[in-house]
This record gives structure tokens, C-alpha cells and sequence, in this order.
């Protein structure tokens, strides 16, 4: 696979939320939600749905059906086709995070990718899991460049780096790729950049899914704290 080669949002999310060595997922990271928010943005910006605003409400609406190349994509956009009712995006990224073997789906097309490479380790010397430790680093280091030039540097950012930044902001993907004492030192335009302030329509719509994905990781990262205290005082 070439370092030119792009690949779909979904897939950069899962380069940044695994353990390069090991293939296990970082600690402290949303992956789940931010793969969903990914695959919502990847359907806006493809013109495959717009957001319909109804008061304070944003729904989801197809605009263009038809096959994007992309199993996982194309199944995610059936479901919005085939839904009776209109859904809001926290809504759809809250069931495509929660899609059945979502990480494995997305880690094994990177493997058909030669990106990664599906392996087994054990779990306290006794369980199995699968991990996928990365083999060629390039699409990474691609990533890790854009996001490094959007945050970095001044003037507007694409489409789908928007998006990314905005996703792995929310989700606690970003420490990932960056050091925290720099990102700390730009955190305001990463803000701007999350916000959509850099960029176009598109952009701006899928930033929406992303922030949709952000307030959901913020219910389950309080929960999760609630639960952890629960347990300790008990």
C-alpha cells in the first residue's frame, strides 16, 4: 500500500486509537464512538445525507443512495435509507459505535490494506484476544502529519481533516498522535477547529456528527467515573 493512499475516517480513528506495537486499544480512548462519529461524517461529506435542523434538533437525512465502495460504509447508510422514522446524529453515532464486532470489521479491512496484521495474545496468561499490531506505518504517520499541519499552522482546513481533528478531540484520540504539552499550547485553535470555524459546509455538517459523538463520550466518561467511585466507597 502506498503512503498516498487515503483512507476512510472510520479507518485513520482505529490507526489512532491502537497501540502501534501491541495492536490493543489505548487507554482513556472513546474508540467506539469516535469510529460511529467517523462513519456519520464519512456519509455527510460524501453527500450521501445532510443534517435537517427542527428547532434545537439535527436529524439525519438521505440525500443520495448507492454504494460508496465501502461494506461497512454502505451498510451504515442502508440503515439510515431503511429506518422508519428520522433519527438525530447522536442517535446514529450512538448505533454505528455500537455496531456487532465494529473494531474487528475496520481493523481487518486495514489488515486487507497491509496496514495492520490480525494476531492473538493472551489476557492474564489464560484468555485469548485479538490484537492488530501495525506493519507498515505510513498511512499513520500521514495522519499524524495532516492533523500536526491543521492544528500547527494558520489558513483553513479540509473536509474530512476537520473532522478528524473535531473526532479525535472528543474522544480523547488526539494525545495519541501529539504530544500534550504542545496540543495544550494550540488548544485554542484545535477549539476553533472542532468548532468548524475553518471549515466549508460539508465540514461543518460533519463536524456535527463528531460533536455529536463528544457529548455522548462525555455521558459514558462521567458514568464511568460514577461507577469507579461507587465501587471504591462501597
Amino acid at each position: 500500500m502506498s503512503p498516498e493512499h487515503k483512507l476512510p475516517l472510520h479507518q485513520e480513528v482505529m490507526l489512532l486509537s491502537l497501540k502501534d506495537e501491541k495492536g490493543t486499544i489505548e487507554s482513556g480512548a472513546y474508540y467506539h464512538m469516535a469510529i460511529g462519529a467517523a462513519i456519520l461524517a464519512e456519509l455527510l461529506l460524501s453527500g450521501r445525507i445532510d443534517v435537517e435542523q427542527d428547532k434545537k434538533k439535527k436529524f439525519a437525512r438521505v440525500i443520495r443512495d448507492g454504494s460508496l465502495g465501502d461494506p461497512l460504509l454502505d451498510e451504515c447508510l442502508q440503515r439510515i435509507v431503511n429506518s422508519r422514522k428520522r433519527q438525530q446524529l447522536h442517535t446514529w453515532v450512538s448505533r454505528f459505535a455500537n455496531l456487532r464486532n465494529l473494531k474487528h470489521r475496520v481493523a481487518r479491512d486495514l489488515c486487507r490494506n497491509g496496514v495492520l496484521k490480525e494476531d492473538e495474545d493472551k489476557v492474564l496468561w489464560i484468555f485469548k484476544r485479538k490484537v492488530y499490531p501495525e506493519v507498515d506505518p505510513r498511512p499513520e504517520r500521514e495522519i499524524i502529519r495532516r492533523l500536526e499541519k491543521a492544528i500547527f499552522q494558520a489558513g483553513p482546513v479540509d473536509g474530512p481533516t476537520t473532522a478528524l481533528v473535531a473526532i479525535a478531540h472528543g474522544s480523547n484520540l488526539l494525545k495519541n498522535a501529539i504530544e500534550k504539552k504542545r496540543l495544550k499550547e494550540r488548544k485554542d485553535r484545535i477549539q476553533r477547529i472542532a468548532a468548524g470555524d475553518a471549515a466549508g459546509k460539508a465540514a461543518k455538517d460533519a463536524v456535527q456528527a463528531a460533536q455529536a459523538a463528544a457529548a455522548l463520550t462525555a455521558v459514558i466518561a462521567a458514568s464511568s467515573v460514577a461507577t469507579t467511585t461507587a465501587i471504591a466507597s462501597s
